[in-house]
């Protein structure tokens, strides 16, 4: 599957923004999804993820109550709203598919190329 993530951008502190991530190529709702990042000059982290339906949301402690993540099986897209941005949560964010409920990178397949998020203080 190809994954096409957009949206990202710079944003004020306590700012909002929402990432897509368009799929294309294999049968969408056969895959979890989940949301990563990276910061420069540290390890790719998990951020959330969502089962096939969409049923099931699991998030990182550092970003529950603020993100929310959702798909829309019909249009092969998953969402990230992101709420009151902190400077910290400025990264590279990948989109990703896999097959199992997760949160480890390794069990994610295909990945997208990443859209920069950076919030200012």
């Amino acid at each position: 599957v190809q994954l096409q993530a957009s949206g990202g951008g710079l944003v004020q502190a306590g700012g909002s923004l929402r990432l897509s991530c368009a799929a294309s190529g294999r049968t969408f709702s056969n895959y979890v999804m989940g949301w990563f990042r990276q910061a420069p000059g540290k390890e790719r982290e998990f951020v959330a993820m969502i089962s096939w339906s969409g049923g099931s949301t699991r998030y990182a402690d550092s970003v529950k109550g603020r993100f929310s993540i959702s798909r829309d099986n019909a249009k092969n897209t998953v969402y990230l709203q992101m709420n009151s941005l902190k400077p910290e949560d400025t990264a590279v964010y990948y989109c990703a598919a896999g097959p199992q409920f997760r949160e480890l990178t390794e069990q994610y397949n295909y990945w997208g190329q990443g859209t920069q998020v950076t919030v200012s203080s």
